[in-house]
This record gives C-alpha cells, sequence and structure tokens, in this order.
C-alpha cells in the first residue's frame, strides 16, 4: 500500500474490499470503483474539478429531506433511473418507468368506475383498460395504486390547496381485469430546479420540463410488481423528457367521446376525451 500510485491505486481499492461480506455487494463496488478511476483518467480530472463534483454532492445532501431527494434528482437527470427501470422491465410484460418522488403510501379505494376528478379544475376524462398476464388474460383482483398531479402541474405535497388524497387511489379489479375511472388531464411540469440539479441542467443547456403523465403501481398475486407511467403522444415535451421516462409503449392517443350511454355512465359532459391503457405483469 506505500507504494500506490496512479497506475496500482485502482487495485488497491479493489483488493480493500477482499473481506466483503457479500458476492454481490463486491461485485458492484469493484466495478464502481474501476469505472471511477477510469473516468477520472479520461477527463484527467483536475482537483478544482473534483471539489466542484464534491461540493455538488455536499448542496445535494443540504437540500434534501423527506419531501424532497436531491440525489434522486440527479439519478433522473442523468438517466441512470431510467437505465435502472429499462433493465429491469419484463421482456413479456409492460415496461418500467419513474416512480418519481411524489408517490404515498395510504391512498384510498375506489371502486371500479369511480369519480377521481371531483372538483379538480381542468379537462374532464375518463381512462380505463384492462391488467392483464404477459399471454393476455385478465388477471382478476389486481391493485392499482394511482397518483397524478393536477391541472397546475403540482402534487398534494406540493401545493396546501390540495386535499391530501387529492388525485390518488387504489383501486381493485373484477375477475374481468378491468379498471376505470374518470380524472382532469394532467399538465406538464418541471422538476424541482431551485438546488443543484437545477444548476446541472442550466449548465447544460437543458429545461427541468416533464411531459404530462399519470403515474402507477400494478401489483397482483403471483405476478411482478410494476411501476411506470402512462404519457400523452401529443404533449409538447414528449421528446424531451427531463428525466427520461418516455417509452413508446407507454405512449396513449385522447380519443373524443360522444357515446352518451358512457356519458351517464360517469357522468361526463357531451363531448368527453377518453384514453385506454392494458397493463401487462409478468408471472
Amino acid at each position: 500500500m506505500r507504494n500506490v500510485n496512479s497506475t496500482t491505486v485502482t487495485s488497491a481499492v479493489v483488493r480493500s474490499f477482499d473481506g466483503a461480506t457479500g458476492p454481490r455487494f463486491r461485485q458492484v463496488i469493484e466495478r464502481l470503483v474501476h469505472h471511477l478511476h477510469a473516468f477520472a483518467r479520461e477527463v484527467q480530472l483536475t482537483p478544482d474539478e473534483w471539489k466542484a463534483g464534491i461540493d455538488f454532492l455536499y448542496q445535494a445532501g443540504k437540500i434534501s429531506d423527506e419531501a424532497r431527494n436531491e440525489f434522486i434528482l440527479t439519478s433522473d437527470v442523468l438517466g441512470l433511473s431510467s437505465l435502472v427501470d429499462m433493465l429491469q422491465s419484463d421482456g413479456g410484460g409492460t415496461e418500467r418507468s419513474a416512480l418519481g418522488p411524489f408517490h404515498a403510501e395510504g391512498s384510498p379505494l375506489l371502486a371500479v368506475g369511480g369519480d377521481l376528478k371531483r372538483d379538480n379544475d381542468g379537462e374532464p376524462m375518463l381512462v380505463r383498460g384492462r391488467v392483464m398476464d404477459a399471454d393476455g388474460r385478465p388477471i382478476a383482483r389486481a391493485q392499482l395504486d394511482f397518483w397524478q398531479a393536477a391541472i397546475n402541474g403540482l402534487y398534494w405535497q406540493q401545493d396546501a390547496a390540495q386535499d391530501p388524497h387529492n388525485l390518488r387511489f387504489r383501486m381493485i379489479t373484477g375477475d374481468d381485469g378491468a379498471y376505470a375511472f374518470t380524472t382532469v388531464r394532467p399538465a406538464p411540469y418541471t422538476v424541482p430546479y431551485d438546488g443543484p440539479v437545477g444548476d446541472l441542467l442550466r449548465a447544460g443547456g437543458r429545461h427541468a420540463w416533464r411531459p404530462a403523465h399519470f403515474h402507477f403501481i400494478v401489483s397482483a398475486e403471483g405476478c411482478k410488481a410494476l411501476t411506470t407511467e402512462v404519457f400523452f403522444a401529443d404533449d409538447r415535451y414528449i421528446d424531451e423528457d427531463a428525466v427520461f421516462g418516455v417509452r413508446e409503449s407507454l405512449l396513449v392517443q385522447t380519443q373524443l367521446a360522444t357515446d352518451t350511454t358512457l356519458a351517464q355512465r360517469y357522468q361526463l359532459p357531451l363531448p368527453f376525451h377518453s384514453v385506454e391503457f392494458d397493463f401487462r405483469l409478468g408471472r
């Protein structure tokens, strides 16, 4: 160790983890060290640049709290969160996408066909579809955990004027795997950019906008739980998502409906917009 130099330091650090208690931990930390050191060598990282990076992490820690994790946001805007989701997506199921920071446990139960829009401003919309397995068979008693932003682009955690249960629910499908609810179309919004991540985006000439989307966690007994987002194909930011969460397979087209029976069933004005999306879960 006393003769460590720029050539041998990487192997010295790797050997220091020889006593790791788990083989997977050792594999991950070994490759992390290799890639970190390779990055520093490739760009010939200077002490001032290294310090700027450490200061970024320090500021990210200072601004983080229970409601905001700047480290996750950093992972998001660098595409790492999205890459991890894509690596874990099941080839036979719906693709994964970002969980985001605004999921909350304990959302109230909503019956299939229930009204989520309530007194929210915005364009009323019918959302429906089915939960199926990878072979297209309906999954009975699947659970949907849903949340979305309001028309002002804010989630209830960000907006004191919203009820804590606003625009979120849990729903249990019937034997046919069908789900349905009414809501309002959400708006695009920016990720928080008043901290170090905002400085990073501005330095890179990037914006902080996300296209409008719905969040879902879909689960069922004997199936892999799915965390994903559903996006509107006509959103102006659909090809510029700041956190790289959009997938072609997660896009929906809004349809203008004039069905009087549907309008009466879901208490919607004519005409109204609707979207349909089916989820597929791997066993």
